[in-house]
């Protein structure tokens, strides 16, 4: 583990707190600045798309490319920020090492937060954005859902709600250190001492998107009741300093007992959303480059029986 860039990073995230008594606005602020300084890969195109939302409006998103990259295949990728903050620009460095190492143009979606938008909002625009993709002629088998933290569960969320609608299903889902246990049930909420989860800050996250509302519905998360038979193959990652470790490990465990084909790795000192860290951590860089692994081989499995 490449212990010295984590403390440094560490460190430095420990002189830059979110503001005390911050509007939902302010900590947007914070956490855009905080996460969109690191360098992107390079050589990349990103066009600005507006695409429709699950409101019958529009939202802001940005399709990431390499001259190789193969315009067939897709990855749609939900940013995290426990509902209420992240962005284009907080996620726009990972989802560029990400389309760097799956070979696949990556949609990242800015999707409605809360306290203004609450719950199912973002999860409908997470279906939006799916429903999109599949519209303008981009095959089910070559898509893949993607996202951390909160993205995660919309990536999750989304393959459970197309497959009740009778929509063809994404060719995998990759769910990066998911936000599912939003009533903090597992033994690592209770038992991790996470750098940049703590219990009230998932209070909080609760508090703005599923206001006086049921946590374990799931219409906000797949995790309690949601039936999980049929859906396509999973790779989860977490850290194992995270408060959420156990949503991972579990899910991954119940999608097993459900027959779908999952995987968790969970990396060893790793905190939550690591992989926002790159490229100036090499874990953060050797995740994006797993999970990019996962999607191609997924994605060329599925495309290649398409043109069968």
């Amino acid at each position: 583990m490449s212990v010295e860039q984590l403390q440094s990073i560490l460190q430095m995230a420990a002189q830059n707190p979110p503001p005390p008594q911050a509007t939902p606005a302010q900590l947007r602020a914070w956490f855009d600045a905080s996460n969109s300084r690191m360098p992107l890969a390079q050589g990349l195109p990103i066009r600005t798309l507006h695409i429709p939302n699950g409101a019958n409006g529009l939202m802001a998103a940005e399709l990431l490319s390499t001259p190789q990259a193969d315009a067939r295949r897709l990855v749609i990728y939900y940013h995290a920020g426990g509902f209420v903050f992240g962005s284009l620009a907080s996620h726009r460095a990972l989802c560029s090492y990400l389309t760097q190492f799956s070979g696949a143009p990556v949609l990242n979606v800015d999707y409605r937060l809360a306290p203004e938008h609450p719950a199912p909002a973002a999860h409908d625009d997470a279906l939006a954005a799916y429903e999109w993709a599949l519209a303008n002629g981009y095959a089910a088998s070559a898509i893949v859902l993607a996202g951390d933290s909160a993205g995660g569960n919309l990536a999750l969320s989304t393959a459970v709600r197309a497959r009740d609608l009778g929509l063809p299903l994404p060719a995998a889902i990759v769910a990066l250190s998911p936000a599912l246990d939003l009533a903090s049930e597992g033994e690592s909420h209770q038992t991790v001492d996470d750098p940049f989860i703590t219990r009230e800050l998932m209070g909080f996250f609760n508090a703005m998107y599923v206001p006086g509302g049921d946590v374990r519905s799931p219409t906000v998360t797949p995790f309690y009741s949601a039936d999980l038979q049929g859906l396509p193959p999973v790779q989860l990652q977490v850290g194992s300093q995270e408060r959420l470790r156990d949503d991972a490990v579990t899910m991954a465990a119940r999608l097993k007992a459900a027959g779908v084909p999952a995987d968790c790795t969970v990396w060893d000192g790793m905190v939550h959303c690591w992989q926002l860290f790159a490229p100036v951590l090499d874990e953060a860089l050797g995740s994006l480059e797993q999970a990019g692994r996962f999607i191609a081989a997924h994605q060329r499995m599925t495309v290649a029986v398409a043109a069968a």
